[in-house]
């Protein structure tokens, strides 16, 4: 089991320590994902690719929320989903 599948299963069982773990093992590769999101969005979007990361990754390690990761395939999945969702609410408050 990798380094990254162990530590997301601490955090499923609830240990906060874990996700502070997990950011150094994910954060380029939540980098990249980030980047390819905002390739796709205006050139004017006040949102930045380090706040879309740090955003998601807030909201997929939420200790508070039952997390099942089956794998460190699937908490990409979920990061890339989470991402999308953040940038359509984000578009959703600009046009309110």
């Amino acid at each position: 089991m990798s380094d990254v599948t162990q530590i997301l299963s601490q955090i499923e069982a609830g240990d906060p320590s874990a996700a502070d773990q997990l950011l150094p093992l994910v954060y380029d590769e939540l980098r990249r994902l980030a980047k390819v999101r905002m390739a796709n969005e205006r050139s004017d979007h006040t949102l930045q690719a380090t706040a879309l990361v740090h955003d998601a990754y807030v909201r997929l390690v939420a200790v508070d929320q039952a997390q099942h990761w089956k794998s460190r395939g699937h908490f990409f999945s979920a990061a890339a989903e989470a991402m999308r969702r953040i940038l359509v609410d984000h578009a959703r408050n600009r046009d309110r």
